[in-house]
């Protein structure tokens, strides 16, 4: 209370331009140190200055100079090279759940996948969708009637083309809760290379971050509360001063979900959960009750969460460590595109899958304070650095690269296929002032 807040400012560089930039307040994530948004409404083509001031006085190596040009979300303005794009953005060299997805798929036959995925996948589970991305434009036809949720894939190729030329690539995304591709790489004929949001340890399945955390990273400053920045400034109270119970809430997506439930009625000194919708298991409302729903940043009052899947994965996973609670986790088949880099009692505690040693893991975790306290620091520091926004964007290009070298044919429009439209620029304008190429050293 009464201490000075840091201000943040951010100005274009050339005092001839002028753009709009909204910069909220910095999030303060509890352990000295703080998380800067901001969302720029306009384009800069000199470059931009931005000041940390703490009182009148720079801070943290302030002022910061970025001399390049520097574009608004719906410019559409990709770097032509995009080697130098993953440099400027950091990728990491190497993604170990990429690298081990694509062991199955040394060659990809895209005339046996016409010919194979609309008839297998597209009837019976009707999620299907089929991209080809050509010169950077995004086409795509839907197979089945459950395919709405293609519009978060949309949005994030769209959003990825207008920063990097794209390979010529085309696939078959799965917007489906489950993997569909559970054959094995010696069975006859083999696996077939269908993207989908969640793996699990019997599909082949290769795996683009979910549709979740995609959206939460691209509606960042748009209207979402609880992206996974946000989550990072609302950690709830200090970890001496959090509720020493673990907190479950959630619909009935899973019957685990309502042992929980049970557990909790009959150890309410170790446990709190509650469903909050009943869709799978109506009857059992009755019995075990409705909860409140809660606000999500009111869950990290509580010193421990119990992460449970729901249909597949629970997609509140990243979420949750990234807050400054303990994460009790389920043992599961399913995983997300960043598991890989997670250890159970290093980042988090393990949970069998049927909860039969979860009281006793909670117990242990109150009778060891300074160890829990050290998973859940941990968890959280290794979740705000394998989902950071640059980091999805990396992800997302180089599961694209590393498919489109695999292809034994090139990718074409195919019948039924539209043209996935950039968004219109008319509220801020957009003119590219990169250096393009002439077409012949492309």
């Amino acid at each position: 209370p009464g201490r000075t807040q840091f201000k943040v400012v951010i100005k274009a560089l050339s005092p001839k331009e002028v753009t709009r930039i909204y910069t909220p307040r910095p999030l303060d994530r509890n352990d000295g140190t703080f998380l800067m948004r901001y969302r720029m409404y306009g384009s800069v083509t000199k470059g931009l200055k931005i000041e940390i001031l703490y009182g009148d006085q720079h801070v943290a190596q302030s002022p910061y100079i970025l001399k390049e040009p520097v574009y608004h979300e719906y410019c559409d303005c990709p770097v032509e090279d995009p080697e130098v794009w993953q440099d400027m953005m950091s990728c990491p060299s190497q993604e170990p759940q990429i690298t081990k997805d694509f062991i199955s798929f040394p060659t990809i036959d895209l005339q046996r996948m016409l010919k194979e995925i609309p008839a297998k996948f597209s009837q019976t589970r009707g999620a299907i969708v089929h991209y080809t991305i050509l010169d950077n434009h995004i086409y795509r036809r839907s197979l089945g009637k459950y395919t709405d949720f293609k519009m978060f894939s949309d949005e994030m190729f769209l959003s990825l083309a207008r920063k990097v030329r794209l390979p010529d690539v085309e696939f078959y995304l799965n917007v489906g809760d489950w993997p569909v591709e559970h054959r094995k790489v010696n069975d006859t004929p083999g696996p077939i290379p269908v993207i989908s949001w969640c793996g699990s340890v019997d599909s082949r399945d290769i795996i683009l971050p979910t549709y979740d955390v995609t959206h939460s990273t691209l509606e960042t400053l748009r209207g979402v509360t609880n992206d996974l920045l946000s989550i990072q400034g609302n950690t709830g109270p200090f970890w001496e001063n959090k509720t020493e119970r673990a907190l479950f809430r959630g619909r009935d997506s899973r019957e685990e979900r309502l042992h929980l439930v049970k557990l909790s009625k009959e150890n309410p000194e170790l446990l709190d959960a509650g469903i909050t919708g009943y869709f799978f298991f109506r009857e059992k409302e009755k019995e075990l009750g409705k909860a409140q729903l809660m606000g999500f940043f009111d869950f990290f009052k509580y010193k421990y969460q119990v992460n449970v899947d729901g249909t597949v994965a629970a997609y509140r996973f990243p979420y949750l460590l990234l807050g400054d609670s303990l994460v009790l986790k389920q043992d599961s088949q399913y995983y997300e595109h960043f598991y890989i880099g997670l250890k159970p009692w290093k980042h988090y505690v393990p949970v069998k899958r049927n909860l039969e040693d979860l009281l006793e893991k909670i117990k242990w975790a109150k009778e060891n304070d300074e160890e829990a306290r050290k998973i859940a620091k941990q968890g959280q520091l290794t979740a705000r650095e394998l989902l950071q926004p640059h980091r999805f964007y990396c992800y997302y290009y180089k599961v694209l690269q590393k498919y489109a070298e695999r292809q034994a044919s090139k990718p074409e429009i195919r019948d039924g296929m539209e043209l996935v439209p950039q968004p219109d620029d008319r509220d801020s304008v957009c003119t590219c002032h990169r250096k393009k190429p002439l077409r012949e050293d492309l």
